[in-house]
């Protein structure tokens, strides 16, 4: 699939969705802020179903990350646990990661090392 970028900011953000064996892959690029925050929803959680319930996030690429962030990882969590789903986080930089556990993201969405661990989980 193609990069889903913000037009005024392409250099910000790129997300690039693909689905692996059911589950969707959500391979993400840069700084996640205000500015960008609805690309990254609306590849985490489109309307309609037509995602799959099951989703692993990678933000290996992901350098920051601030509450916009956290707000739209905590929606698609309760959205994928409403449909019997779930989402796991991958291969988060040292920093992405400190404030996952600063703010207790990490002790409700599962946060894995590499995206095979998040999948094979």
């Amino acid at each position: 699939m193609s990069d889903l970028q913000k037009k005024d900011r392409p250099d910000r953000l790129s997300v690039q969705p693909v689905v692996v064996d059911g589950v969707l892959v959500v391979t993400v690029h840069g700084e996640i802020d205000n500015d960008v925050k609805d690309v990254l929803s609306e590849a985490l959680m489109s309307e309609g179903g037509a995602r799959p319930p099951r989703i692993v996030a990678d933000l290996s690429g992901v350098t920051f990350m601030d509450s916009s962030g956290i707000n739209v990882f905590i929606a698609a969590q309760r959205r994928v646990s409403g449909a019997q789903g779930w989402l796991r986080i991958a291969g988060a930089q040292e920093s992405v990661m400190r404030l996952l556990h600063l703010v207790g993201i990490d002790e409700i969405i599962p946060c894995h090392p590499t995206v095979e661990q998040a999948l094979n989980a």
